[in-house]
């Protein structure tokens, strides 16, 4: 098996031959080593008319779904260009690792992906790692436009195989007769909400005054003209009177935040060394 890494790490090309690595930009397309990188990329994605070709990727989770969207367009492109005339409907299979809650905006860019149950971890990672240190539940999932029920997932690690969604799911998952799927996002058993007619998260109450399901301690009563911070209707945000005060508050909890963070990677490091 042959492998092209795209990375904007330059300190990769130490290890990797040239036709093996190109030093790339995702969020714009761009290759730092110009004309030469990207015929390296083309003669790899079109190499025997693209047979066999899996782009597997995993972007930094704070980047913005739309440019990445727009990037992979731009290489599945590429990938087209190699196909010949009797290959032209078919899709570059494609693996893109991605928090969960990011699904509809990437179904809103990629129509035919759908997103695995399968939780991503990573060893190295002080959140999303199996452990005393990390998150119980991963949110990190694959977004493919394989079909799922193609996609095996191991029972040993806790998936199951749905024969009603013909796909496989976490054990937690559990179908949903009124949804007619196995709706669990995060891991956890949902349960089904008649009023909102679909399933929500279990620590979710259904709020009458909202009119959906919600946290049990949410806000519906908030202003929704006026100043956010007082509620005041003859003056905005900008020239609160307490906005110093609401500024101090928003300090101290990013402060407490960032302390909580610090912790875990000290813990994360004490585990390795």
């Amino acid at each position: 098996m042959r492998s092209l890494l795209l990375d904007i790490d330059f300190r990769y090309s130490q290890f990797y031959l040239e036709e093996s690595f190109c030093r790339y930009n995702m969020f714009n397309h761009h290759f730092f080593d110009g004309k030469a990188a990207l015929e390296v990329c083309k003669e790899f994605l079109q190499e025997e008319e693209g047979k066999g070709v899996i782009m597997v990727t995993d972007p930094p989770f704070g980047g913005l779904v739309e440019p990445l969207a727009i990037t992979f367009k731009k290489l599945i492109a590429m990938w087209k260009e190699g196909q010949s005339q009797d290959d032209s409907h078919k899709e570059l299979p494609i693996f893109w690792i991605f928090p969960y809650f990011f699904e509809s905006r990437i179904c809103q860019f990629f129509p035919s992906f759908c997103m695995l149950d399968y939780q991503v971890d990573y060893d190295n990672h002080a959140l999303y790692k199996h452990g005393k240190t990390g998150r119980k539940q991963s949110p990190v999932r694959i977004f493919t436009n394989i079909p799922p029920n193609k996609i095996i997932l191991p029972s040993e690690e806790g998936y199951r195989f749905c024969s009603l969604c013909q796909r496989y799911v976490s054990r937690e998952n559990q179908h949903c007769m009124h949804c007619n799927s196995c709706t669990s996002k995060d891991g956890r058993k949902w349960s089904h909400c008649f009023l909102c007619k679909k399933c929500v998260k279990p620590s979710w109450i259904h709020c009458n005054t909202c009119n959906r399901c919600a946290l049990p301690d949410h806000s519906c009563s908030g202003p929704k003209d006026g100043c956010f911070i007082c509620g005041v209707l003859d003056h905005k945000r900008s020239n609160c009177p307490n906005i110093g005060t609401s500024r101090r508050a928003n300090k101290a909890v990013r402060k407490q935040k960032q302390r909580k963070r610090n912790k875990i990677r000290r813990e994360a490091l004490k585990d390795n060394p």
